[in-house]
């Protein structure tokens, strides 16, 4: 018997959500579905906490390294938004955006929704561009992934 989770009604294990947001009828397309802009906008917010954590600073997004949507979006879905930082640079943080939706109250579904991956600039008080600290002992960073390019 297999004791394991069953993927399609289970969010990501062991992980937090940096946001969780209910879309309502005003962020609807006119096909139905949530406008895109709505989950960029919300993705843009998820990724900029832990590259602010990071940099220990403001930051700025400076790209959408990529932006991928794999399922439409609905009202009454709760929508979850991991966020995890994936590389740094000198004044950069590069954080890894994945979003999840809850559906059907009754019959629980968990789908994928969107991945995408943006690139922050930390900046001093005056708005400008700064360096990113060394990070902490206590919160490793992963290796940068490789280039794609």
């Amino acid at each position: 018997m297999n004791d394991s989770p069953d993927p399609r009604t289970c969010l990501p294990a062991h992980r937090q959500p940096e946001l969780r947001v209910m879309p309502m009828p005003a962020d609807l397309n006119p096909e139905g579905n949530v406008f895109g802009g709505w989950i960029m906008s919300m993705v843009d917010i998820a990724g900029a906490i832990p590259a602010h954590r990071r940099a220990r600073s403001r930051v700025a997004t400076v790209a959408v390294n990529s932006f991928a949507f794999r399922q439409p979006v609905s009202v009454g879905d709760l929508v979850s938004f991991y966020a995890e930082v994936v590389a740094t640079g000198r004044s950069s943080v590069t954080v890894d955006v994945e979003v999840y939706a809850e559906r059907d109250l009754e019959n629980p579904v968990v789908v994928k929704v969107t991945e995408a991956r943006l690139t922050y600039v930390a900046l001093d008080e005056h708005g400008r561009k700064q360096l990113v600290p060394p990070a902490s002992p206590a919160a490793p960073e992963r290796p940068a992934p490789p280039s794609h390019s």
